[in-house]
């Protein structure tokens, strides 16, 4: 069974047949999947989603987008909204200067506030980067320094050197459908030489649909074209890369199996 680590259940396009959306998911193989959350204003319904399946789960987070929207979104209300027993990360959080819609200053503090949050309630970091690497690996590694936490890039797409220092730091990498672009092909080297138990893959759906599906709402049934593609890029197995993801997984994410 393929893990789903980062999708988005509640959002546009999946909300409105979530139940088919499952369902079509878990014929498609793919047995667990984290909900991720951006807003303050959808932490309920996203933990309310979890709560409907002993596999789905779900993290408490402000993406650095809507930074500025959440000033008051601190540590302790991280803190305590992780309390929930469906939580199981907080995030996602981190850099994005690509956009820029958020202060750049703003989207700094809140990134260490999300991290300040893990290191207090022992649940792994959900970082989001682009177009940042230099600030984003500063930042972890600062932190780091103050006090160890776990965590994971998610959909990766940065440098094979920000790789390397995401790994040195014990993070992990999470992989979407974007491996599987014909322009690629840098982050199709790094997908290449991961570490085997650092790894990790999602869908983010609905958004980054992989090919074959390009140009469609993703869903996390499409998790398993990923892992197809990822697979022979890897030279291994389908059946052994679910195996070491979805155990990877469970290791990351120990909420989730306690």
């Amino acid at each position: 069974m393929f893990t789903d680590s980062h999708c988005h259940l509640n959002y546009k396009g999946l909300v409105e047949d979530q139940a088919g959306t499952i369902a079509r998911a878990r014929t498609a193989g793919v047995g667990t999947m984290l909900n991720i959350s951006t807003r303050e204003n959808e932490w309920d319904a996203i933990i309310g989603t979890a709560e409907t399946d002993p596999q789905i789960w779900a993290s408490v987070g402000i993406h650095p987008h809507e930074a500025d929207a959440h000033p008051d979104v601190d540590t302790a209300k991280l803190v305590a909204k992780a309390a929930h027993p469906k939580v199981i990360a907080i995030g996602e959080t981190g850099l994005d200067y690509y956009y820029d819609h958020s202060d750049r200053d703003r989207q700094r503090a809140s990134f260490r506030a999300h991290i300040a949050a893990a290191r207090e309630t022992g649940l792994p970091l959900i970082v989001h980067t682009r177009d940042a690497e230099e600030d984003t690996a500063d930042i972890l590694a600062d932190e780091m320094g103050k006090g160890a936490y776990t965590g994971v890039i998610h959909c990766f797409t940065a440098s094979g050197a920000f790789a390397d220092k995401a790994l040195q730091l014990g993070l992990f990498i999470s992989l979407s459908g974007i491996v599987t672009f014909k322009n690629a092909r840098d982050l199709q080297e790094t997908a290449r030489r991961l570490p085997g138990d650092r790894l990790l893959i999602e869908t983010d759906a609905p958004f980054l649909a992989p090919v074959p599906h390009r140009g469609r709402t993703c869903e996390p049934a499409f998790l398993a074209d990923t892992a197809r593609f990822l697979a022979e890029l890897r030279g291994t197995s389908v059946e052994a890369l679910a195996e070491t993801t979805t155990r990877n997984f469970r290791a990351l994410f120990t909420k989730a199996t306690a």
